[in-house]
């Protein structure tokens, strides 16, 4: 069985429309490419309680792995790590590892003439107060270290919003964790196309090869009504052995073929 992965993005500027939430497209498609499930995305505000909620509602679902984007960094609005600690009932504290983390960023920021000075500020050392039994986790390109809390059934991960930032950590230092939490497995897909117009016209076939592969998830990909086209119809499995994935692909590929016009 899959492990089942939940995602919550943190941010006003998200739920106002100032900023598109491309973490969480992105988020999804790495971890079903892992092969886990992701069940929920949500995005919530600026708030404490609003987060806490939120990390407490994964535990409450029996969440493997809980992934909590922004709000990590040194401004006053950035809240995420005061609302895990408050739903973990932990309190915040300076991390020496967090510290030196943030230390040897802003080190190499002064060096290279980001920033005009390295001395660590109330404002970033505020990066580096972390959730009590919490660990850091590197961030190859930016300040703020990502965050690990491991919490009874649940592990919550928090990530920065900034999206190069996430995607370094996500491709490099939290593969261990992301190993040890949700496993060996793999996602494999394949896309089809039909020769109709009218999805209508294919659902019952659809349906009916989904109900004989129940191992295939079976999408299509409905557009507007035009000669010619077609209809893409994507099919995915999840596993650990790609040439068993393969062959249910195969399998499932065939009966659509028996059933409908396939390009």
């Amino acid at each position: 069985m899959s492990a089942v992965v939940e995602i919550a993005a943190v941010g006003n500027e998200l739920l106002e429309g100032v900023t598109q939430d491309t973490n969480t497209h992105w988020l999804c498609r790495s971890v079903t490419a892992l092969g886990s499930t992701v069940r929920r995305a949500v995005i919530v505000r600026d708030d404490r309680a609003a987060i806490a909620a939120e990390v407490q509602g994964a535990q409450a679902r029996h969440t493997d792995l809980l992934l909590v984007t922004g709000g990590l960094g040194p401004t006053a609005d950035d809240l995420t790590l005061e609302g895990v600690a408050q739903a973990a009932g932990a309190p915040l504290a300076e991390h020496p590892q967090a510290r030196a983390m943030v230390a040897r960023r802003y080190e190499e920021l002064h060096r290279s003439g980001a920033v005009s000075a390295p001395d660590l500020t109330p404002e970033r050392l505020k990066m580096a107060c972390l959730p009590q039994g919490a660990e850091p986790i590197e961030n190859p390109v930016g300040a703020a270290p990502a965050v690990l809390l491991a919490l009874e059934g649940t592990c919550v991960v928090c990530l920065p919003g900034v999206p190069r930032e996430l995607q370094a950590i996500f491709a490099g230092p939290l593969q261990p964790v992301l190993a040890r939490f949700l496993g060996a497995g793999l996602t494999l897909e394949r896309e089809v196309m039909v020769r109709l117009g009218d999805e209508s016209a294919m659902a019952a076939a659809l349906s009916a090869v989904a109900a004989l592969h129940p191992g295939i998830y079976i999408k299509s990909h409905a557009r507007d009504f035009q000669r010619g086209q077609g209809i893409r119809v994507t099919l995915s499995a999840r596993g650990t052995d790609r040439a068993t994935l393969e062959h249910a692909l195969d399998a499932a590929i065939s009966s659509l073929r028996q059933r409908l016009p396939l390009a």
